[in-house]
This record gives C-alpha cells, structure tokens and sequence, in this order.
C-alpha cells in the first residue's frame, strides 16, 4: 500500500494541477485511495485466503455478492484490479516463510502419515501457542538460549551463534505443535514428536528443551 501510494504522489501531476497549489494533485490522490480502501482491505483478505490451508478460497463471485451486500457496487474487473495493485506493490513476494505456514504445512504432512492425530483441533490451539510465543518472544527466547548454553549470562558470542535459532521458523512450527499436542492430549505427546522429529530431522531432544521452556512461560505466574 505504501509502495502504491508513492508511487501515485510520484508520478506526473495532471496539467490542470496549477503551480501554485501543488497540493490539489496530492489531494485528489488520497481522495480517490479513501474510496477504494474498502475494496483494497478486502482484496488483501481474498488474496491471504487463497494461500491459506485451512481456509475456504474466496471466490470472485462470493466477493461481488459480499460487496454488494454492504452497499458497495463493485465488479468481478475492479476486484481483479485492485489483486493486481497489491501484487505488483509486494513484487509478487507473497511466500515469504512464517512459522504459521510451517505449522500448517506440518499438521497436514502429520495428519497424513498419524490419522488418530487431531490436527484439526490442533490447529486451533496452534494459533493460540504461536501467538502466545509471538507476544512472549523476547523472554522465550532469552530461556530457551540458557537452557542450550546452561549459562544464566551467556556471552555475545552465545548470542550471536543463537540468533539463527530466533529465525528459525521450521523449529518453532514443530515445537507450537508438540506444545499444543501436550496441551490438548498429553497420551500423544510421544507419538506427535516422534513423527515431528522423523518429518523435519529436527531431533527429539530439541523439541523437548524447547517445548518445555514454552510450557514454562505459559504456566508461571504472571506476576514472574
């Protein structure tokens, strides 16, 4: 969105726009970016939908019908083009790796090969740990990084070589899994993270020190 609004102040200011009120191009600019917001917002929505697993594609057809139920009168043309809009101003880069879509990936691959597995329960649950890890990340982290260097002060260099770990997002996917599974059925927790380890070559022992230091933060005192 950025991109595509300084883009619009960048380019040529029409003729009739007079020398001496530079602001009249800029403020017919914001006037028509103000009206089509609604249908930017919303085609940002329909595009996270088509790259989402678990979520229903929103079609065309359901957008227009949606939007026209809101009082918004708007074609099949003017949604395609606003797609394109968002596309073109994140240079078609929307794979980008984050741990939710590791996390969705692997539940599906350990749905597969577990089928007693709930990962549609799990799923749920997931978002809940991921976003309990993302609000908690700082001292998560700073736990997880003792625990591996049994050190209460590690030093720079510690934290240096550990900071790949931070931007590991496969890891922390499998991990948000273990954590969920030992939240939502604890008789499993075994059977899930062998299957994590066997999928991603990440072993048990790590997920293990991992998952218990984010079972720790979730169930200490908020007062710590």
């Amino acid at each position: 969105m950025v991109k595509h609004l300084t883009d619009l102040l960048t380019s040529h200011t029409p003729q009739d726009a007079a020398a001496d009120r530079p602001t009249r191009h800029e403020d017919a600019i914001f006037d028509e970016i103000k009206e089509k917001f609604p249908i930017i917002v919303f085609s940002c929505v329909q595009l996270a939908s088509k790259l989402s697993l678990h979520s229903h594609i929103i079609t065309n057809s359901t957008a227009v019908h949606f939007l026209h139920s809101v009082g918004l009168s708007v074609s099949k043309q003017t949604l395609f083009e606003s797609e394109m809009m968002i596309l073109k101003g994140l240079e078609f880069r929307l794979n980008s790796p984050n741990p939710l879509t590791y996390v969705e990936s692997l539940l599906e691959v350990l749905g597969h090969n577990e089928p007693c597995v709930p990962v549609e329960r799990l799923h749920d649950l997931c978002c809940h740990v991921l976003q309990f890890v993302s609000l908690e990340r700082a001292d998560v982290y700073d736990s997880l990084l003792k625990t591996t260097t049994q050190c209460v002060s590690p030093s720079r260099e510690q934290r240096e070589k550990f900071a790949t770990v931070t931007e590991d997002c496969m890891l922390l996917g499998v991990v948000v899994i273990a954590v969920a599974t030992f939240i939502f059925s604890v008789t499993k927790w075994e059977q899930v993270v062998e299957e994590l380890s066997h999928i991603t070559g990440i072993s048990s022992r790590s997920i293990h020190d991992f998952a218990h230091v984010i079972l720790t933060h979730i169930v200490r005192p908020s007062s710590q």
